[in-house]
């Protein structure tokens, strides 16, 4: 997974801290165990319990917004998708900062085989964004509303699947990126899974990657000659031979190979590569990526939720869009 910047990999940034008060209350709740017996036969492990957390104090809730029922639905919205995960608010807290409030969330696993621990979030005047460690974020019972809207106008990269937009699942990638190139297995399976999708490659090539921003150039170009079936062809060799781009002579190798497999002219893909046009739409490409406050690549946006896919489990991404389209509305 490759970062511009450290940041929490969740549908938005929640920093999980531990809380003495709540570990200690969750150790009183396990009776001792017994003292062994060394003649018995060995018992069988006991089955882990979900948490029982500590009932929450009413004098912890000094502040009348957030509401405890906005927060409670803005976190079913960032983690309905997991079954195991269960929360609980604790405390909505006033600050000394006239309309910053303090949110403390306890955060435990169903099936007890995670620690449980707490996190916290200050919720910021327009209620509708919060500071969550060093990151701010949407808030709100809609949180992924703005950006998807944001993406819907201005997302421009060749797709595949449907022409509309229903579903959108956004990918950010970066041809040079490593784990780009191991995301694309996902994206072909979601491709499959949900073929009403619309699924649009959005490049944002990354400074650190030298060739990053040229493979994104002739993509656009090989796009515009041969529309999206060739795009897509030549971003598949691309990532197939990512390993060329490491040293200039190789790029150009790499390159000029891809587009010949999607069937164009390398000599001109390259001097269109080079236009203005073409550099200022890879440009804004990055800069929509930077106005969503996306910082590392692979991500998708499915209608709008950040989803950090590097390394992710398929079944888990699939189970995350299940949940946007069931949040949207939208039939299967």
């Amino acid at each position: 997974m490759i970062r511009l910047s450290a940041r929490f990999a969740s549908a938005a940034v929640l920093v999980a801290l531990s809380f003495p008060v709540f570990e200690a209350a969750a150790q009183q709740q396990v009776p001792p165990a017994p003292p062994q017996d060394s003649s018995a036969a060995p018992s069988a492990p006991t089955p882990a319990a979900a948490p029982v957390f500590p009932k929450p104090d009413p004098a912890n809730f000094t502040a009348t917004s957030p509401t405890k029922e906005t927060v409670d639905t803005f976190l079913q919205t960032l983690w309905g998708y997991d079954d195991s995960r269960m929360w609980q608010v604790w405390s909505i807290l006033k600050t000394e900062v006239e309309g910053v409030t303090k949110v403390v969330v306890l955060v435990g696993d169903k099936t007890g085989k995670q620690k449980s621990s707490g996190l916290q979030f200050f919720v910021l005047p327009d209620g509708k964004h919060i500071i969550a460690g060093d990151e701010i974020e949407t808030f709100g019972e809609q949180p992924f509303a703005e950006a998807r809207a944001i993406l819907q106008q201005r997302a421009d990269g060749f797709y595949r699947g449907s022409a509309m937009k229903n579903l959108e699942i956004v990918e950010f990638a970066d041809f040079q990126c490593q784990h780009c190139k191991e995301a694309q297995a996902n994206i072909d399976k979601l491709a499959v899974d949900f073929p009403k999708a619309r699924i649009v490659f959005q490049n944002f090539p990354l400074p650190m990657h030298a060739a990053a921003a040229s493979a994104a150039a002739y993509g656009v170009c090989v796009g515009k000659q041969g529309g999206s079936n060739a795009f897509f062809t030549f971003a598949a060799a691309v990532f197939d031979g990512q390993d060329g781009l490491a040293t200039p002579d190789g790029a150009t190798l790499t390159l000029n190979s891809a587009v010949a497999k999607a069937g164009l002219d390398p000599a001109k893909i390259e001097a269109c590569s080079k236009t203005p046009d073409v550099v200022a739409q890879v440009q804004a490409s990055v800069k929509l990526a930077k106005d969503l406050r996306i910082n590392q690549t692979p991500t998708l946006m499915v209608n709008g939720r950040p989803v950090p896919i590097g390394g992710a489990p398929y079944e888990v991404i699939k189970q995350i869009v299940l949940f946007q389209e069931k949040l949207d509305g939208i039939a299967q």
